[in-house]
C-alpha cells in the first residue's frame, strides 16, 4: 500500500513544481513587458520623449525657420506645455508673421468700426507658423470677436491698444492650444490700426 501512495505524491509534486515554474515565467514576462513599456529597457523612457511635431524653440544663430513645405530645423530648447515665452528669450531667435488680410469689425455700443492689421511674434520654429496658417479661420474668428467687444473710447488710448494686444495674443494661443495642443505666440503687433 505504501507503494500506491508514493506515485501520487510524485505526481502532485511535479504538478506543483510545473505550476510554480509557470507562474514565475509568466510573472517575469509580465515584469519585463512592464519595464519595456515604461522605457526602462531598450532606450529612454517614453514619458521623457517629446512629440516630434511640437514646435521647438529656435536658438539664435541656428537660422530662421524654413518656409512652407520645408522640414522645420531641429533646434534645442525647453518648451513649456502651453508654448509660453522662454524665461530668457534673449538667447532665442524671434520670428515674425504678418497675417495677410486685415481684421474689420464694428466696435461695441457705437457706430464706429476698427480695421486692424496684425503680425505675430514667436520664438518657436516654422511648425507654429504652419499651425497658424492651418487654423487661420478659427484665429480670425477669435480676433474679430475680441475686437467687436472693445469700447471705442478705451481703444483710442495707448493703454487700450496695449490691453487689446494682450487679449489678442491670449485668444490666438487659446485657439492654437485647442486645435494643436500648443500655443507659442509670444506677442501680437499692430501693423495698421484705424478707427472710423
Amino acid at each position: 500500500m505504501s507503494d500506491d501512495k508514493t506515485p501520487r505524491k510524485k505526481g502532485k509534486s511535479r504538478k506543483l513544481f510545473l505550476l510554480i515554474g509557470l507562474v514565475l515565467i509568466l510573472g517575469s514576462a509580465g515584469a519585463a513587458g512592464g519595464f519595456y513599456a515604461a522605457g526602462m529597457l531598450g532606450g529612454t523612457a517614453h514619458a521623457e520623449t517629446e512629440d516630434p511635431n511640437k514646435p521647438k524653440l529656435v536658438l539664435k544663430g541656428e537660422g530662421k525657420p524654413k518656409g512652407e513645405g520645408d522640414a522645420a530645423e531641429p533646434v534645442i530648447g525647453t518648451v513649456d506645455g502651453d508654448g509660453s515665452t522662454p524665461q530668457n528669450a534673449a538667447g532665442y531667435e524671434a520670428t515674425y508673421y504678418q497675417i495677410e488680410a486685415p481684421f474689420t469689425s464694428n466696435l461695441k455700443d457705437s457706430g464706429s468700426f476698427a480695421q486692424i492689421s496684425l503680425a505675430i511674434a514667436t520664438y518657436y520654429d516654422s511648425r507654429l507658423l504652419e499651425n497658424i496658417k492651418q487654423h487661420e479661420i478659427a484665429v480670425r474668428s477669435a480676433v474679430l470677436m475680441r475686437i467687436a467687444d472693445q469700447d471705442e473710447m478705451v481703444l483710442s488710448t495707448p493703454q487700450g491698444k496695449e490691453a487689446l494686444q494682450k487679449e489678442l495674443k491670449d485668444a490666438i494661443n487659446k485657439i492654437l492650444l485647442e486645435k494643436t495642443g500648443f500655443g507659442g505666440v509670444d506677442n501680437v503687433y499692430f501693423t495698421n490700426f484705424v478707427i472710423q
